[in-house]
């Protein structure tokens, strides 16, 4: 059996993705605003309809809202535009979900979706919006950290794959995700390494030693992020989020490792 039977159509998603991805990023703020935006949008309407397989009804665009305006709060307020005082705008929105629910007569489980609700918004639109931090961390729009964390992220991913498959055989978490093997977790390690000595060279924004540091992170969180979403997605008992990305699945497929890596990356950035 051919051990690469998906990989044509994975292969093409990926160079259009990337290539739009990228694009965006390279060409200003306002067209990587638009396509993030975007993205963070997609993700958390196919998480909130992923949800509702399980017959749970959190709601949706409520939440999608918050989770878009929390996105462009963010990227105004890094941008300069705003004061962060009006991230408190957000609190009395989101606090509408307890009224909405007190008047869902059939709503049989209200605090679960409640609950559901707002996972929407920690899981997907609080990475999303931290991403603004990453492209005005310097004071002004740059896209070479997000670009270089895009490139690890890939760099990761594209290492495991074909390392896995090659010469994966002990289990990484079996219960999980029984594809995943240490081999392959590994060779995606050594890869996103580098990968990133070689953005080192090329972006300056962060310098050698930063850069491998947020492979290691990219690797461990993005490894952790990828389970976490596999375990979701087992829980629901479906293979993939979606089909918006052939070969790959959905948004959340395809960018479980960025939700998890993002929020650490930011915090190194900021903290240490």
């Amino acid at each position: 059996m051919n051990k690469f039977t998906d990989l044509a159509p994975r292969l093409a998603s990926a160079i259009v993705g990337g290539a739009l991805v990228i694009s965006a990023l390279l060409w200003n703020e306002w067209s990587f605003f638009l396509m993030f935006l975007g993205i963070a949008c997609l993700t958390m309407w196919e998480f909130y309809r992923l949800v509702r397989l399980q017959s749970y009804v959190p709601i949706r665009m409520l939440g999608v809202a918050i989770g878009a305006l929390l996105f462009v709060f963010s990227f105004l307020i890094e941008y300069g535009v705003l004061e962060s005082n009006y991230y408190m705008a957000l609190f009395p929105l989101a606090s509408f979900v307890f009224l909405i629910k007190l008047y869902k007569k059939n709503d049989v489980h209200p605090f679960i979706n409640i609950a559901l609700f707002y996972l929407g918004i920690l899981y997907v639109a609080v990475p999303f919006a931290l991403i603004n931090i990453l492209v005005f961390y310097n004071g002004m729009y740059s896209y070479e950290i997000l670009l270089g964390l895009l490139l690890l992220v890939w760099a990761n991913d594209i290492g495991a794959y074909f390392t896995g498959i090659l010469f994966g055989k002990t289990k990484l978490f079996e219960r999980i995700s029984p594809k995943k093997s240490w081999e392959g977790s590994i060779g995606g390690g050594v890869v996103a390494l580098v990968t990133s000595l070689i953005i080192s060279k090329y972006f300056v924004g962060l310098n050698q030693l930063e850069w491998v540091i947020v492979s290691v992170i990219v690797v461990i969180a993005g490894t952790y992020g990828d389970l976490v979403e596999s375990h979701f997605k087992r829980t629901m008992q479906i293979k993939d989020s979606g089909s918006a990305i052939p070969g790959h699945g959905g948004f959340l497929d395809r960018f479980d490792s960025l939700l998890l890596a993002v929020p650490f990356v930011v915090v190194f950035l900021k903290l240490f």
